[in-house]
């Protein structure tokens, strides 16, 4: 009865979210609110809460597990990640502990510890965000999780200090887990592609990460995360983020729903839940400041501060340990920072290019290395997007000796094809300032092999607005957004699949030949 009640709610107010034009996770967080009074007319059973909390928590590992496989741990030790983080945590605490005590009349420790909750973000809409936009390995994606990670670790120092909980003397041997990183990737290698390399998955985020870290008195979410980063330089990472993709859907639904059940706020969580709802736009102004000081363009600071803007759902974690009568208001919080910031991360692009002329004068007169502007030289073929299609284009370019250049926004894949000898540099494509520093004198064609339609519908405007008179060409999956894509300038499109069929047939071809062919 209990999976019956929370799909069929989840379904259809998520439907009802998607045809609003909100993200369905808002119409799950929908459905938790409405199954919460209904609880004794449906007849649910007792342990609902716990099997929801059950089901969130594998969702919530399966998450942090496909983050770690796109993470670099080496961009967690930047100055803008750690000097941002955690002077945003300390800036935002000195803010909101006394404004708690004071103006709301709760007790110091207790005003301390819900500013903490509230000085964090919320990992899962972040990531998720990132995530279906494709943004997870570009510059400001790369920052988010980064300060997320930092707040996570906060997080588990504070909740281990406040509680007296210490890690078990056996944790020091987690330090010596990168020597089992050959044993993991021989595990995924002969787990072959069906589904074994899917339990794979479930026993990296699950049994070693979540249940092994939490056994040794740490997070099993931490343990997660640096499961995924540990095996991320396994050539079948994306093919093993790609398996677990449904099940993390379906599990992170129970997530939501659980936020939505946690409780029916009265009039005092009412208020507690909108006055800092109010106050949202003060934590992403401290962000994208933050970031600003340490020489990020106003674009990838505004990107970062908007995937930061919201609370978290580790926050819940630290008061319900901590702080448990503010329970029901710091979920209501949650939730509707959830609300507002979920729209706001889909329409981030849109809306920094409205206040792009205002946001620009805060930017430094000095770039963070990456985020110089990329320079074409005196290349003829323009290549945005270098994964699998970008580079069979390329090389196949390579053969006629014709001058290229490819441009990626994941910086790990552009230092593999600079390894390979390929012409490859960083830049975001969807990044507005890039297409204003761009010259494109020399480039006579340009070709777009952007993951997603929306990325190509973009930057084959930028190059039409930005005076390319040059040919434009780009591939697509499904035939309207083709069409999309020609209609803002594109001179040719294929379908991929398509192309497939086409390149597959020709092989047919040869090998019917060779087989007519005499003697």
């Amino acid at each position: 009865m209990l999976e019956v009640i929370c799909l069929s709610f989840a379904f259809v107010l998520g439907l009802v979210a998607r045809r609003c034009g909100l993200p369905a996770l808002i119409g799950f967080l929908a459905a938790g609110f409405l199954i919460n009074p209904l609880g004794n007319q449906l007849s649910l059973p007792a342990s609902t809460p716990a099997v929801l909390d059950h089901v969130a928590h594998l969702g919530v590992l399966l998450l942090l597990f496909t983050v770690g496989l796109k993470l670099k741990l080496k961009s967690l030790a930047q100055p803008e990640v750690i000097g941002g983080g955690l002077v945003h945590f300390v800036v935002t605490v000195g803010v909101f502990a006394p404004g708690l005590h004071w103006l709301g009349g709760i007790a110091w420790g207790s005003a301390v510890l819900l500013a903490v909750a509230l000085a964090f973000s919320s990992t899962v809409l972040s990531a998720k965000s990132l995530e279906s936009r494709r943004e997870l390995r570009a510059f400001h994606g790369r920052v988010a999780i980064g300060i997320l990670i930092i707040q996570d670790l906060i997080a588990l120092f504070v909740l281990a200090f406040s509680t007296g909980q210490v890690p078990s003397p056996w944790a020091l041997l987690l330090f010596g887990l990168p020597l089992l990183r050959p044993l993991f990737h021989w595990l995924i290698d002969v787990s072959g592609h069906d589904e074994l390399l899917l339990l794979m998955g479930l026993v990296l985020a699950v049994v070693v990460g979540g249940a092994g870290f939490s056994a040794l008195g740490l997070s099993g979410e931490v343990g997660a995360l640096v499961l995924g980063a540990l095996v991320a330089g396994h050539p079948r990472a994306q093919e093993l983020g790609k398996s677990l993709w449904g099940l993390k859907e379906l599990f992170l639904v129970g997530f939501f729903l659980k936020i939505g059940m946690s409780g029916l706020p009265d009039w005092q969580a009412l208020g507690f839940a909108v006055a800092f709802t109010a106050l949202l736009p003060l934590k992403a102004a401290l962000f994208f400041f933050l970031l600003i000081l340490f020489r990020l363009r106003a674009r990838n600071a505004f990107q970062a501060a908007v995937s930061l803007t919201s609370y978290s759902e580790f926050g819940l974690i630290v008061a319900a340990a901590l702080v448990p009568d503010a329970l029901v208001g710091l979920a209501l919080a949650v939730a509707l920072s959830f609300l507002i910031a979920a729209p706001l991360q889909r329409n981030a692009h849109e809306l920094f290019a409205r206040l792009e002329p205002w946001l620009l004068r805060f930017e430094t007169r000095t770039w963070h290395p990456d985020e110089q502007p990329a320079s074409l030289g005196d290349a003829r073929v323009l290549i945005l997007g270098m994964g699998r299609t970008g580079t069979a284009a390329y090389d196949r370019l390579r053969e006629d000796q014709t001058r290229l250049i490819g441009i990626d926004a994941d910086p790990s894949r552009v230092e593999r094809h600079s390894h390979a000898g390929r012409h490859v540099v960083y830049a975001d494509g969807e990044d507005i300032g890039f297409w204003h520093s761009l010259a494109l004198d020399t480039v006579e064609v340009a070709v777009l092999t952007l993951p997603d339609a929306e990325s190509k519908i973009f930057a084959t405007r930028q190059l039409r607005q930005h005076g390319f008179k040059g040919a434009i060409v780009a591939h697509s999956l499904y035939e309207d957004e083709a069409e999309a894509i020609r209609r803002a300038g594109a001179n040719q499109t294929y379908l991929t699949m398509h192309e497939a069929g086409l390149g597959l047939a020709e092989h047919v071809r040869q090998g019917l030949a060779l087989v007519e062919r005499p003697g």
